[in-house]
């Protein structure tokens, strides 16, 4: 298997392991992924995600012998591959990206389906897809204008330019950017800040979050309310708001 998936304490770590061709995507790989996603879904245990890549690259995107002939032949839509990019996804767990080098195409569009992203200081970004006459259409086209500014978001689209990971963290891109090596120990250290907090509040954010943006915002004010009582009248509110009041630190139900 080229998609690695393994558990350190509450942290899923996912790696794209085809490190000879920059972790591009083969067909079983899009599987494999959408397959570790569910699993890291489905285990309690698990409180976060870490997804990164082996080598000098994050994912360069889908691959050029197999994978896009496929979607250029018509022999399946590329919806086959929502699983992977988290399209409709039901992962209410924080996902972060440790992104250590190239981020193109399709292992972009990748990124962008996560919550939190950490870059290396030698991480490249890039959407090359109109230079070949097609479109990022794994998520691409409906989430990047939702998650940084317009102008930024065309510049990326129609230019089809590389951008550093300085000027990734300029447009909103990524969270952070460290020193090459330092990708995957800082998604780490984050994946059990995660761990520390209430699942039930990180997955009601995140189910309110996905949900809310695509709503008018009188009837996303009305829908938040439901959200935050959901929240609040749940078994880790209580253990929580007790912890607070008697100054000790919670054991959120929802953490085992």
């Amino acid at each position: 298997m080229s998609v690695r998936y393994e558990k350190t304490g509450t942290t899923a770590l996912i790696t794209l392991d085809r490190p000879d061709k920059l972790n591009s995507l083969t067909l079983s790989m899009y599987e494999e992924l959408g397959q570790g996603f569910d699993e890291a879904r489905d285990d309690d245990s698990v409180a976060a995600v870490v997804l990164t890549g082996s080598g000098r690259a994050f994912c360069v995107g889908a691959d050029l012998t197999e994978s896009i002939p496929a979607l250029a032949e018509g022999r399946f839509d590329i919806s086959e591959w929502d699983s992977a990019h988290q399209k409709h996804s039901r992962l209410f767990k924080p996902v972060i990206c440790a992104v250590n080098g190239l981020a193109l195409g399709g292992g972009f569009e990748i990124m962008l389906s996560t919550d939190l992203r950490v870059a290396s200081e030698d991480a490249r970004f890039g959407l090359p897809e109109a230079g070949v006459g097609v479109v990022p259409a794994g998520g691409t086209l409906a989430r990047l204008t939702r998650q940084i500014s317009y102008a930024h978001a065309m510049e990326l689209l129609l230019l089809s330019d590389q951008i550093d990971s300085a000027t990734a963290y300029r447009m909103g891109l990524v969270n952070a950017v460290v020193e090459p090596g330092q990708v995957v120990e800082t998604a780490m250290r984050w994946a059990d800040r995660v761990a520390a907090l209430s699942g039930d509040a990180l997955a009601v954010t995140k189910r309110a979050v996905a949900q809310l943006s695509e709503m008018p915002l009188e009837a996303a004010f009305h829908a938040e309310a439901l959200f935050g009582q959901q929240a609040f009248t749940s078994a880790d509110a209580k253990v929580g708001l007790a912890a607070f009041a008697n100054r000790s630190t919670p054991k959120f139900p929802s953490r085992g």
